[in-house]
């Protein structure tokens, strides 16, 4: 049975991956410095005697994101899956703040709650310019990083080029579009027929969370997240760079400049993988992944 929080087209979902993961979220109210009131929190949680592995997804996305990856995790690894503050499956209210630094907020009160001790945070996309925001603020909370083609080299959102001024209501209505959905989804990907239409309603049930529109207009009119290249340097985390070597999104150049701007770095490509890795080669990434926990036990 899916949890009630859920909106109603998760019964139309036909992917057994994706039917088992919504079937594991957890919604929390967690308290931040956002407002007096909680906000409702929605995570899934595996037990492993690996050290805990926190996922983030990307723009526009939702923990539904590592449906793929998730199987391997069951009884092997600690690990969360996380919808950031602003996306996925979490409560959007009308009186909080939709920035980078709101995000970062909300993802310490809830590692504060629900994990409390350090974790290996596992970006992907914009998940991983969260995750390399947070290392920055919160080094003891982060004792390794993994990045699925990362964004954190150019400013703005990772899909930008999607959007346009003014970016309120009507750029966010054309984001819902099912052509322009299925349009990006095919980009993400090196092999297009993975754009299933199943693959597009797993991408889009989050849109039906009330305030979805105005989170996300909020969130790209904060800027979202900035170039990080100034700072990485001064990262120390032991990096896994997951990058697929097919990437139409991010292209392949930011994996070379994260692998020589951080310092303890090693980068991995995945062959015949588009922007989307842990969806595309999961059974790779999930191996490169828990290799790389077991190094840090």
């Amino acid at each position: 049975m899916l949890p009630d929080f859920l909106p109603a087209a998760a019964t139309a979902i036909e992917e057994p991956a994706a039917i088992a993961l919504l079937a594991q979220l957890q919604q929390q109210a967690i308290a931040t410095p956002l407002r007096i009131a909680p906000l409702k929190t929605v995570y899934a949680k595996t037990h492993g005697d690996r050290p805990p592995l926190l996922l983030l997804p990307g723009f526009d996305s939702s923990l539904l994101e590592f449906r793929r990856l998730w199987p391997h995790f069951i009884d092997r690894q600690a690990a969360w899956a996380l919808d950031l503050h602003g996306f996925g499956f979490n409560e959007r209210p009308a009186d909080v703040p939709y920035t980078p630094d709101a995000i970062r907020a909300h993802l310490y009160a809830t590692w504060q709650s629900v994990i409390q001790e350090p974790v290996i945070l596992a970006g992907a996309s914009m998940g991983g310019a969260a995750a390399l925001d947070f290392a920055r603020h919160y080094p003891d909370a982060v004792r390794g990083l993994i990045l699925l083609d990362s964004a954190g080299i150019a400013p703005g959102p990772v899909l930008g080029r999607f959007l346009f001024p003014p970016l309120g209501y009507l750029a966010t209505e054309f984001l819902r579009q099912p052509g322009v959905r299925a349009s990006i989804s095919r980009t993400a990907y090196f092999d297009p027929s993975l754009a299933t239409p199943d693959a597009d309603r797993c991408a889009a049930l989050h849109l039906a969370i009330p305030g979805w529109s105005r989170a996300l207009a909020a969130f790209t009119k904060s800027g979202s997240y900035g170039s990080y290249r100034r700072q990485l340097p001064a990262l120390r985390q032991p990096t896994l760079i997951l990058w697929g070597e097919n990437d139409k999104i991010l292209g392949t150049q930011p994996a070379h400049l994260f692998a020589q701007l951080l310092p303890n770095s090693c980068l991995h490509w995945v062959k015949a993988c588009g922007h989307v890795p842990h969806l595309e080669q999961p059974d790779v990434v999930a191996a490169a992944m828990l290799a790389f926990c077991d190094r840090l036990r």
